[in-house]
């Protein structure tokens, strides 16, 4: 059967522009699925660091103004490793170096709407006969409310099939009710059952409404943003959709994570040479200015620090590392007075406790090399990538049973005959919980024997993009046939 052609719609791509799972999704999703065989593209602003990467980009198509507030714009083509990108040529909205959403104290960009209400307009045009490149799609598929409106587009004025991957629902781009007509919707798509939400124009709902397919990053996700603790207030919306609404798990880039090649390891090893893994310990706990302690654990965390990845449920009990006892690694950036705390809690406790505030690429791949066990006690997480990236490195992950971890790590206590144990489940959502789980991942620790058997689990699980690959094939194929 012939494999769509699919326009792939993204706001950040790695390793040029990326501030969360996204930016990993869109560098290794297209190509798996260009290797597959799909005739699919990338759309994506053509922000500074991207124009930087590919000066030598040709300009494939001029565009008009598409709408009362939008820009006129072009599109230049590029390639990276054979894989085509369209680069969205706009200066006055995409010309800003740094973060793609925030300003420089943090705040949403005051024209997001625009920059965004841009981007889904030309992804719609693209989808639509007539297209400008020669090329037209059979589905388009956006990620997140940054490429919401598209679906909404072509539900009014025909074209491809579309599909929304929701990456984070928490994230649902709202604004005010004047940007319909400035964005060119038509006023009858001000209702409740299309894009108005409680008052305002919802990018991420709009993409909900009318995009043919759904899609969300884990099959756990799937099932709990219909539930209203995790729907952010579109869970009835999802649960009228479930019969559209697919969970893929993500992958990972098994080429970029693999500890027998990874260039950034002190000593590559693999799941028949684990020995050397003991050397990336000692080697981190010497760059970190850790003591080198080979008769306790080594905790790592490489993270945002924020309420949802549960990390004030670590602080609240990391002053009883020492008695475990136990060493802690933390790699990260976020809450001001969390990173606050956990400078405290290493300047308390030197010898147990050592800190990095911002991220360091290659201490993250060094962390999950040399930690014996990866902390990751989130209130919700989508899918998640750590705790992947962990088990790759035979370094059992610390989980609440949320989403892609609830799909990826199987209790050691647990097992499935099908899928043995190879982490820990944290039985949960207080800091009582996440120290009984610290103490038994501690006693499993000292007996040699299981915890090799643990890790050698870990390590045999396949998280490349094969499969999720051909489960998006599949869900485009529906998606055009509906169509």
């Amino acid at each position: 059967m012939k494999r769509p052609g699919v326009l792939f719609v993204t706001s950040e791509m790695a390793p040029w522009v990326k501030t969360g799972g996204l930016g990993d999704v869109a560098a290794a999703l297209p190509a798996s699925l260009r290797g597959a065989g799909v005739d699919i593209r990338v759309l994506i602003p053509g922000y500074p660091a991207l124009q930087a990467a590919f000066p030598d980009a040709r300009p494939v198509a001029e565009l008009p103004s598409l709408a009362p507030a939008l820009p006129p714009a072009r599109i230049l083509e590029a390639h990276t490793d054979g894989l085509p990108l369209l680069l969205l040529d706009c200066p006055a909205l995409f010309g800003r170096p740094g973060n793609p959403y925030l300003d420089s104290y943090g705040k949403d960009q005051p024209d997001n709407a625009r920059r965004f209400g841009l981007l889904s307009r030309v992804a719609a045009h693209l989808g639509q006969p007539g297209s400008p490149l020669g090329w037209q799609p059979d589905v388009v598929h956006v990620n997140d409310w940054q490429g919401g409106l598209a679906p909404a587009f072509l539900h009014y004025e025909g074209g491809a099939a579309s599909v929304i991957t929701v990456h984070n629902i928490a994230f649902q781009g709202c604004f005010d009710h004047d940007m319909l007509a400035a964005l060119g919707l038509p006023a009858h798509a001000w209702r409740f059952d299309a894009v108005e939400y409680h008052n305002q124009l919802s990018f991420l709902k709009a993409g909900l409404q009318f995009a043919t397919r759904l899609s969300t990053v884990s099959p756990t996700y799937a099932r709990e943003i219909q539930d209203e603790h995790f729907g952010y207030g579109l869970a009835p919306l999802l649960r009228h959709r479930a019969g559209a609404l697919r969970g893929i798990l993500n992958g990972i880039d098994t080429t970029l994570w693999d500890p027998a090649t990874d260039a950034a390891l002190a000593h590559p090893y693999s799941s028949d040479r684990l020995g050397a893994k003991r050397l990336n310990k000692a080697a981190l706990q010497a760059q970190m200015g850790l003591p080198s302690a080979s008769d306790r654990p080594l905790f790592g965390v490489i993270s945002r620090l924020t309420h949802q990845k549960g990390l004030d449920l670590l602080l609240a009990v990391a002053d009883g590392l020492p008695a475990l006892p136990a060493q802690l690694v933390v790699l990260g950036s976020g809450d001001r007075d969390m990173e606050a705390g956990f400078r405290a809690l290493a300047a308390r406790l030197p010898e147990h406790v050592a800190v990095q505030i911002g991220f360091d690429e290659t201490l993250a791949h060094r962390i999950e090399a040399g930690a014996d066990s990866f902390l990751m006690p989130s209130r919700f997480e989508p899918c998640g990538l750590n705790q992947m990236y962990s088990l790759r490195y035979g370094t059992p992950p610390v989980v609440r049973a949320t989403g892609g971890l609830a799909d990826t790590v199987v209790d050691i206590d647990a097992p499935l005959a099908a899928n043995p144990g190879n982490g820990f489940r944290i039985d949960g959502d207080s800091p009582h919980a996440l120290w009984m789980t610290l103490e038994r991942v501690c006693h499993t620790w000292h007996d040699r024997r299981r915890w090799l058997h643990i890790q050698q689990n870990a390590m045999r699980r396949d998280f490349s993009w094969e499969q999720p690959a051909r489960e998006y094939i599949e869900l485009y194929r529906e998606a055009a046939a509906a169509r």
